[in-house]
Protein backbone atom coordinates (compact mmCIF):
# COMPACT_ATOMS: atom_id res chain seq x y z
CA UNK A 1 0.00 0.00 0.00
CA UNK A 2 1.42 3.46 -0.52
CA UNK A 3 0.17 6.10 1.72
CA UNK A 4 -0.23 9.85 0.77
CA UNK A 5 1.08 12.32 2.43
CA UNK A 6 -1.41 14.62 3.81
CA UNK A 7 -1.19 17.92 2.53
CA UNK A 8 -0.98 19.17 6.09
CA UNK A 9 1.80 17.24 6.77
CA UNK A 10 4.17 17.78 3.17
CA UNK A 11 7.31 18.03 3.82
CA UNK A 12 9.46 20.38 1.41
CA UNK A 13 12.28 19.03 -0.67
CA UNK A 14 15.05 19.52 1.24
CA UNK A 15 17.70 22.01 0.25
CA UNK A 16 21.28 20.82 -0.62
CA UNK A 17 23.49 21.47 3.13
CA UNK A 18 27.31 21.60 1.53
CA UNK A 19 29.47 19.09 3.38
CA UNK A 20 26.49 16.23 3.47
CA UNK A 21 26.46 13.14 1.24
CA UNK A 22 23.96 14.09 -1.17
CA UNK A 23 24.02 10.37 -2.36
CA UNK A 24 22.32 8.96 0.97
CA UNK A 25 19.23 7.78 1.35
CA UNK A 26 16.48 10.49 1.67
CA UNK A 27 14.06 9.46 4.62
CA UNK A 28 10.33 10.56 4.42
CA UNK A 29 7.51 9.68 6.82
CA UNK A 30 3.95 9.35 5.96
CA UNK A 31 0.82 9.63 8.05
CA UNK A 32 -3.27 8.28 6.70
CA UNK A 33 -5.52 9.53 9.32
CA UNK A 34 -7.92 6.44 8.44
CA UNK A 35 -11.31 7.22 6.95
CA UNK A 36 -14.74 5.36 7.73
CA UNK A 37 -13.76 4.08 11.15
CA UNK A 38 -17.75 4.33 12.79
CA UNK A 39 -18.52 5.88 16.50
CA UNK A 40 -17.24 3.09 19.03
CA UNK A 41 -19.44 2.09 21.98
CA UNK A 42 -19.05 0.18 24.87
CA UNK A 43 -18.34 -3.81 23.85
CA UNK A 44 -17.28 -2.91 20.28
CA UNK A 45 -14.95 -5.08 18.73
CA UNK A 46 -12.48 -2.57 18.25
CA UNK A 47 -9.36 -4.18 17.01
CA UNK A 48 -12.27 -5.75 14.21
CA UNK A 49 -12.97 -2.39 13.17
CA UNK A 50 -9.29 -0.53 12.88
CA UNK A 51 -8.62 -3.72 10.76
CA UNK A 52 -11.48 -3.41 8.30
CA UNK A 53 -10.43 0.73 8.32
CA UNK A 54 -7.03 -0.41 7.43
CA UNK A 55 -7.93 -2.77 4.85
CA UNK A 56 -10.36 -0.47 2.91
CA UNK A 57 -7.44 2.07 2.82
CA UNK A 58 -5.20 -0.52 1.39
CA UNK A 59 -3.38 -2.78 4.42
CA UNK A 60 -0.57 -2.46 6.05
CA UNK A 61 3.25 -2.18 5.57
CA UNK A 62 6.08 -3.66 7.71
CA UNK A 63 7.46 -1.19 10.60
CA UNK A 64 4.22 0.69 10.43
CA UNK A 65 2.71 2.08 13.57
CA UNK A 66 -1.02 2.79 14.25
CA UNK A 67 -1.69 5.59 16.98
CA UNK A 68 -5.10 5.62 19.01
CA UNK A 69 -6.55 8.26 20.17
CA UNK A 70 -7.36 7.29 23.80
CA UNK A 71 -10.81 8.00 23.75
CA UNK A 72 -11.99 5.42 21.50
CA UNK A 73 -9.95 2.85 23.30
CA UNK A 74 -11.90 4.00 26.78
CA UNK A 75 -15.17 3.83 24.87
CA UNK A 76 -14.66 0.49 23.62
CA UNK A 77 -13.89 -0.52 27.06
CA UNK A 78 -16.11 0.98 28.40
CA UNK A 79 -14.70 3.37 31.31
CA UNK A 80 -18.17 5.29 31.47
CA UNK A 81 -19.02 6.85 34.72
CA UNK A 82 -22.63 8.76 35.07
CA UNK A 83 -21.85 11.67 37.26
CA UNK A 84 -25.61 11.36 38.56
CA UNK A 85 -24.43 8.16 40.32
CA UNK A 86 -21.77 9.99 42.21
CA UNK A 87 -21.35 11.38 45.67
CA UNK A 88 -18.66 13.61 46.70
CA UNK A 89 -16.57 12.80 49.91
CA UNK A 90 -15.80 16.15 52.10
CA UNK A 91 -12.32 15.91 50.47
CA UNK A 92 -14.41 16.52 46.82
CA UNK A 93 -16.00 18.80 48.31
CA UNK A 94 -13.41 21.14 49.39
CA UNK A 95 -11.19 21.14 46.42
CA UNK A 96 -14.74 21.85 44.18
CA UNK A 97 -15.16 25.39 46.53
CA UNK A 98 -10.87 25.93 45.38
CA UNK A 99 -11.05 24.96 42.10
CA UNK A 100 -14.74 26.01 40.94
CA UNK A 101 -15.09 22.17 39.43
CA UNK A 102 -18.30 20.05 39.95
CA UNK A 103 -17.57 18.17 43.11
CA UNK A 104 -18.81 14.97 41.61
CA UNK A 105 -16.11 15.12 38.80
CA UNK A 106 -13.54 15.93 41.79
CA UNK A 107 -14.55 12.85 43.54
CA UNK A 108 -14.30 10.75 39.84
CA UNK A 109 -11.03 12.38 39.53
CA UNK A 110 -9.67 11.43 43.06
CA UNK A 111 -10.59 7.74 43.20
CA UNK A 112 -8.63 7.63 39.97
CA UNK A 113 -6.00 9.37 41.50
CA UNK A 114 -2.53 8.58 43.93
CA UNK A 115 -2.47 11.85 45.18
CA UNK A 116 -3.00 15.86 44.56
CA UNK A 117 -0.08 17.57 42.75
CA UNK A 118 -1.53 21.03 42.59
CA UNK A 119 -4.66 22.89 42.51
CA UNK A 120 -6.11 26.49 42.13
CA UNK A 121 -8.69 28.08 40.67
CA UNK A 122 -10.34 25.58 37.69
CA UNK A 123 -6.69 23.82 37.78
CA UNK A 124 -6.33 20.20 39.31
CA UNK A 125 -3.20 18.07 38.36
CA UNK A 126 -2.85 14.80 39.71
CA UNK A 127 -0.44 11.55 39.73
CA UNK A 128 -3.34 9.49 38.30
CA UNK A 129 -2.99 5.71 39.65
CA UNK A 130 -1.00 5.20 36.77
CA UNK A 131 1.88 7.46 37.21
CA UNK A 132 0.69 9.93 34.82
CA UNK A 133 1.00 13.49 36.39
CA UNK A 134 -2.03 15.08 34.39
CA UNK A 135 -4.91 17.42 34.45
CA UNK A 136 -8.04 16.14 36.08
CA UNK A 137 -6.85 12.45 36.00
CA UNK A 138 -7.33 12.51 32.11
CA UNK A 139 -11.08 12.54 32.74
CA UNK A 140 -13.17 14.24 30.45
CA UNK A 141 -16.67 15.42 29.10
CA UNK A 142 -15.82 16.40 25.42
CA UNK A 143 -16.66 14.09 22.62
CA UNK A 144 -18.30 11.72 24.91
CA UNK A 145 -21.52 9.76 24.08
CA UNK A 146 -24.76 11.30 26.02
CA UNK A 147 -26.46 8.26 25.82
CA UNK A 148 -24.24 6.72 28.37
CA UNK A 149 -25.76 8.34 31.13
CA UNK A 150 -27.08 11.61 32.09
CA UNK A 151 -24.00 12.77 32.58
CA UNK A 152 -21.50 11.02 31.55
CA UNK A 153 -17.67 11.19 31.98
CA UNK A 154 -14.57 9.32 30.18
CA UNK A 155 -11.96 7.51 32.08
CA UNK A 156 -8.73 6.45 30.86
CA UNK A 157 -8.05 3.13 30.04
CA UNK A 158 -7.52 0.70 32.59
CA UNK A 159 -3.97 -0.29 32.10
CA UNK A 160 -3.11 1.09 28.40
CA UNK A 161 -0.12 -0.36 27.78
CA UNK A 162 -2.43 -3.62 27.90
CA UNK A 163 -4.72 -2.16 26.02
CA UNK A 164 -2.09 -1.22 23.54
CA UNK A 165 -0.63 -4.94 23.59
CA UNK A 166 -3.76 -6.73 23.33
CA UNK A 167 -4.83 -4.77 19.94
CA UNK A 168 -1.11 -4.78 18.59
CA UNK A 169 -1.61 -8.88 19.04
CA UNK A 170 -5.08 -8.95 16.93
CA UNK A 171 -3.76 -6.64 13.87
CA UNK A 172 -0.37 -8.76 14.07
CA UNK A 173 -2.58 -12.33 13.83
CA UNK A 174 -5.02 -9.90 11.54
CA UNK A 175 -2.34 -9.07 8.76
CA UNK A 176 0.26 -11.47 9.90
CA UNK A 177 2.51 -8.83 10.56
CA UNK A 178 3.62 -6.73 12.88
CA UNK A 179 1.61 -3.73 13.51
CA UNK A 180 2.70 -2.04 16.81
CA UNK A 181 -0.06 0.55 17.96
CA UNK A 182 0.55 4.17 20.51
CA UNK A 183 -2.58 4.86 22.42
CA UNK A 184 -2.50 8.65 22.71
CA UNK A 185 -3.93 11.73 24.49
CA UNK A 186 -3.01 15.50 25.05
CA UNK A 187 -1.16 16.54 27.78
CA UNK A 188 -0.58 20.34 28.84
CA UNK A 189 3.38 21.57 30.04
CA UNK A 190 5.39 23.23 32.57
CA UNK A 191 6.50 26.25 31.21
CA UNK A 192 4.50 25.84 28.40
CA UNK A 193 1.19 26.70 26.96
CA UNK A 194 -0.91 24.54 24.48
CA UNK A 195 -1.54 20.80 24.82
CA UNK A 196 0.83 18.13 22.80
CA UNK A 197 0.27 14.47 22.37
CA UNK A 198 1.72 11.92 24.06
CA UNK A 199 1.90 7.85 24.94
CA UNK A 200 -0.03 6.53 27.29
CA UNK A 201 0.19 3.00 25.88
CA UNK A 202 2.25 1.72 23.50
CA UNK A 203 3.37 -1.98 22.10
CA UNK A 204 5.35 -2.88 19.57
CA UNK A 205 8.03 -0.72 19.37
CA UNK A 206 10.93 0.99 21.70
CA UNK A 207 8.60 3.69 23.99
CA UNK A 208 12.19 5.22 25.10
CA UNK A 209 14.88 4.89 23.22
CA UNK A 210 17.99 4.60 24.92
CA UNK A 211 20.84 6.72 23.18
CA UNK A 212 23.59 6.76 25.97
CA UNK A 213 27.04 5.75 24.52
CA UNK A 214 25.89 6.04 21.25
CA UNK A 215 28.34 8.78 19.24
CA UNK A 216 27.41 12.02 18.43
CA UNK A 217 27.85 13.64 15.00
CA UNK A 218 31.40 13.91 15.78
CA UNK A 219 32.33 11.00 18.18
CA UNK A 220 31.57 11.69 21.09
CA UNK A 221 29.24 9.32 22.87
CA UNK A 222 26.15 10.67 24.20
CA UNK A 223 25.86 11.20 28.17
CA UNK A 224 22.17 11.47 29.02
CA UNK A 225 20.03 11.31 25.94
CA UNK A 226 17.31 9.37 25.81
CA UNK A 227 14.27 10.11 23.44
CA UNK A 228 10.48 9.70 23.89
CA UNK A 229 10.16 8.19 20.88
CA UNK A 230 6.57 6.84 21.40
CA UNK A 231 6.02 10.35 22.32
CA UNK A 232 7.17 11.96 19.22
CA UNK A 233 4.80 9.49 17.79
CA UNK A 234 1.82 10.58 19.15
CA UNK A 235 2.39 14.25 19.12
CA UNK A 236 3.46 13.85 15.20
CA UNK A 237 -0.50 11.81 14.60
CA UNK A 238 -2.14 14.44 16.52
CA UNK A 239 -1.32 16.99 13.65
CA UNK A 240 -3.95 14.64 12.33
CA UNK A 241 -5.69 14.01 14.96
CA UNK A 242 -6.78 17.61 15.81
CA UNK A 243 -8.19 18.28 19.10
CA UNK A 244 -12.18 18.83 18.43
CA UNK A 245 -14.87 18.08 16.63
CA UNK A 246 -12.55 16.26 13.46
CA UNK A 247 -13.35 13.15 14.39
CA UNK A 248 -9.92 11.07 13.15
CA UNK A 249 -8.97 8.81 16.17
CA UNK A 250 -6.72 6.50 14.22
CA UNK A 251 -3.93 7.64 12.44
CA UNK A 252 -1.72 4.89 10.42
CA UNK A 253 2.43 6.45 10.54
CA UNK A 254 4.54 4.35 8.01
CA UNK A 255 8.31 5.48 7.57
CA UNK A 256 10.08 4.72 11.14
CA UNK A 257 13.17 2.64 12.37
CA UNK A 258 11.63 0.40 15.16
CA UNK A 259 14.86 -1.09 15.95
CA UNK A 260 15.72 -1.50 19.65
CA UNK A 261 13.60 -3.79 22.03
CA UNK A 262 10.00 -2.75 23.15
CA UNK A 263 9.21 -1.07 25.92
CA UNK A 264 5.82 -0.27 26.98
CA UNK A 265 5.24 3.65 27.68
CA UNK A 266 4.94 3.53 31.33
CA UNK A 267 9.39 3.36 30.94
CA UNK A 268 8.68 7.26 30.06
CA UNK A 269 6.93 7.99 33.13
CA UNK A 270 10.35 9.50 35.47
CA UNK A 271 10.15 8.28 38.53
CA UNK A 272 9.50 10.57 41.76
CA UNK A 273 12.85 10.54 43.14
CA UNK A 274 14.21 11.59 39.78
CA UNK A 275 11.98 14.37 39.14
CA UNK A 276 12.12 17.81 40.07
CA UNK A 277 9.38 19.22 39.36
CA UNK A 278 6.25 17.54 41.67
Amino acid sequence: MSIPLSPRIRPAEPAPVPGLDTGAAARRLAMLALPGLPLVHPGDDLAGLLASAIEAAGGVAPGDVLVLAQKIVSKAEGRYVDLATVTPSAEAERLSVETDKDARLVEVILRESRRVVRHSKHVLIVEHRCGFVMANAGIDRSNVDPVEGSDPVLLLPEDADASAARLSQALSARFGLSVAVVISDSFGRPWRQGTVGVALGAAGLPALRDLRGEPDLYGRPLRVTETGFADEIAAAASLLMGQGAEGQPAVLVRGLVLDGPDRPAADLIRGAGEDLFR
